[in-house]
């Protein structure tokens, strides 16, 4: 993700800029920024960096320029600021494998490729463009899936699809659709009962679906783990409003039902 804008020799505006954008897009090297030099001098920076590049015509635009923007054997000059940058290439050629390609990885490698798929996902989460960001943490854990050797591989992949699962069940808590985030929150559980986000997630979820009782339960499961957790503990509050709320709308309820019998009688 990167700022850049691009000058001509003398000239005082950008030909080309997306620094009016508040949030760059994610932009890939080789296939969505081309630029040779632009390229090549992507690749000495690191996050944070800023940096300005003067590029011969070699390594810019070459002898015939990009008519009408840039003249004949332009040299030009990009100012970049590097935003944020994930190295997706092992990553892309995993997914580029078939199925039985991908079984006789390394487990290593496929936990690498994992955590990168959910370092996307976390930029996206980050940038509120939360249904790709569903996209990538599910690519995550559809790799995650494979039988271990040892015991100490299952815990390697345990903690790596735990990691994902709440993620997931989060995501779908911001898409509005809780019934998914309790079941991911569940398969978290599954593989740690006393993970207090896993329990608080559900217990959000529950809220959401007004299945109270639900709620209740997986939320006390969770502060009986973290005490002092504001988050957990103002949930709680949430919910004793809500079940309120809907006691005394059901109280309502029953009153309007039955109001013509007693009148009558």
């Amino acid at each position: 993700a990167v700022k850049y804008s691009g000058y001509l020799e003398h000239c005082d505006e950008p030909f080309c800029t997306n620094c009016y954008s508040k949030s760059p897009r994610l932009m890939k090297l080789g296939k969505d920024i081309t630029l040779l030099g632009l390229e090549i001098g992507l690749l000495t920076m690191k996050k944070g960096e800023v940096a300005r590049f003067v590029f011969t015509p070699d390594y810019a635009y070459g002898r015939q320029g990009c008519p009408p923007l840039i003249p004949p054997n332009a040299t030009v000059m990009f100012e970049v600021e590097v935003l944020d940058c994930l190295d997706s290439d092992e990553s892309d050629a995993f997914f580029e494998l078939t199925a039985e390609q991908q079984d006789t990885f390394p487990l290593q490698k496929v936990l690498k490729v994992a955590d990168t798929e959910r370092e996307f996902g976390n930029y996206l989460y980050r940038k509120q463009h939360f249904e790709s960001a569903k996209d990538r943490y599910k690519r995550a854990f559809s790799i995650l899936g494979r039988s271990p050797s040892s015991e100490a591989e299952q815990c390697q992949i345990d903690t790596s699809k735990l990691l994902v699962l709440l993620n997931l069940s989060l995501t779908y808590l911001k898409l509005e659709r809780p019934a998914q985030a309790l079941a991911y929150g569940e398969k978290a559980l599954e593989i740690d009962q006393r993970n207090a986000k896993a329990l608080f997630r559900c217990g959000q979820a529950c809220l959401c679906m007004t299945e109270y009782e639900k709620a209740r339960d997986f939320l006390v499961r969770a502060q009986h783990i973290q005490p002092f957790n504001h988050d957990i503990n103002n949930e709680l509050k949430k919910l004793a409003s809500c079940y309120r709320d809907y006691m005394e709308k059901e109280k309502e309820m029953c009153c309007r039902m039955f109001a013509p019998l007693n009148s009558s009688g």
